[in-house]
């Protein structure tokens, strides 16, 4: 059975507080809404995580609500990681390799590492101008032929989609 993993950016936060900290930075109402219409378009694509690692981070965290809250009854195991913050493509690789038993596994991060982990875990990136820049609230699907999370490698995925949220009329 293949595996399936939906990697996607946090959406748009907010910069109204100057005395805010990175990490608690809430999404502002366009990440909202935009989070909400991705989540809509998962749902919609049947793209249902059995299991969620996350950056703990505030932006993160609001991202995967106001997503979660329009799939339905899923019931995704969700992980918070701050080994996920800000982390470096390798970073997020080895954490994945760690999704033990689930099939479909979303992972929620921030850029630059977030957009360098979607270019280098698939074979071919999409044609997608955006692709490479992963604006907020990016979001690949890719397949992968293994059938354990341990044997995912660069280069090994599928990409069956790619989306931003201006597309779904964000």
């Amino acid at each position: 059975m293949n595996l399936r993993l939906i990697v996607m950016r946090h959406a748009k936060s907010s910069w109204s507080s100057p005395v805010q900290g990175d990490h608690a930075r809430p999404l502002n109402d366009r990440g909202r809404r935009s989070a909400r219409i991705l989540g809509a378009w998962l749902r919609d694509k049947g793209y249902l995580p059995d299991l969620v690692l996350s950056s703990d981070s505030a932006r993160t965290r609001e991202t995967w609500a106001e997503a979660s809250a329009e799939l339905g009854d899923n019931k995704a195991k969700i992980v918070w990681s701050e080994a996920l913050y800000h982390a470096s493509a390798q970073s997020m690789l080895e954490v994945l390799r760690g999704a033990g038993t689930a099939r479909i596994v979303l992972m929620l991060g921030h850029n630059p590492g977030i957009a360098g982990f979607a270019e280098m875990i698939v074979r071919q990136p999409p044609g997608h101008v955006r692709f490479r820049d992963y604006p907020t609230a990016a979001t690949t699907v890719v397949e992968f032929g293994a059938s354990d999370w341990r044997d995912v490698n660069w280069g090994s995925g599928t990409v069956l989609d790619f989306v931003i949220p201006r597309e779904l009329g964000a």
